[in-house]
């Protein structure tokens, strides 16, 4: 008796209707050659979709990472401009300042030569000068500028004065001030200019 001939590929139609029939369904006379087919072309398929996955991954880690250092970038800008801002308020007016430092210089030898010249006796030019000088000085206190004003037997700071002589003196120790010649100034918290001074140089006993 002759082999059946088996079919290129299970025809779901043809066990279905076997199935309705009294007899068991003989499927050894089906091919499965095409669902070997079917079934490769879906691992490749998977393969490949794994692929496409890992790549999208690193795609998206690559973007992720761009956005992240445009971010910082971003942040780091903010802050700089932030920061250049202050520092333009507080100290942009810095040359003005320093060239205004002259006029209260005079004004101050001004009012000194008129008191040694008048005594105790006050002039309406001494109550002038003193009324200009204290408005200077409120105009430098408004806009962050303070006074450095030393005084004799103080000791030198450098990083507040600047020594213009030394000069031994007795009852002294080394370092002293012994004379303010003009007051220094700060700028908030900048050393506009350094106070003028001069130092003893008389060694400690």
């Amino acid at each position: 008796m002759a082999e059946p001939k088996k079919k290129d590929s299970v025809d779901l139609d043809d066990i279905l209707e076997q199935a309705g029939a009294e007899e068991p369904i003989d499927l050894t006379e089906y091919s499965t050659d095409g669902l070997a087919e079917d079934g490769a072309e879906f691992v490749d398929d998977i393969a490949s979709s794994d692929d496409e996955l890992e790549a999208l991954r690193a795609e998206r880690d690559d973007y992720r990472d761009r956005f992240m250092r445009a971010l910082a970038d971003s942040e780091n800008v903010r802050k700089r401009s932030e920061r250049d801002r202050r520092e333009a308020e507080q100290y942009g007016g810095t040359k003005l300042a320093r060239d205004m430092l002259p006029v209260f210089d005079n004004l101050n030898r001004a009012l000194d030569a008129a008191r040694e010249d008048n005594g105790d006796t006050k002039s309406a030019v001494v109550e002038g000068v003193e009324l200009t000088l204290r408005e200077l000085l409120n105009i430098f206190t408004k806009h962050g500028i303070q006074p450095i004003v030393p005084e004799a037997g103080d000791k030198f700071d450098p990083q507040l004065h600047q020594a213009m002589f030394e000069a031994p003196v007795p009852d002294t120790k080394a370092g002293d001030i012994i004379q303010v010649m003009t007051h220094g100034f700060m700028l908030h918290d900048r050393l506009l200019r350094p106070a003028q001074v001069g130092v003893s140089s008389t060694p400690a006993s």
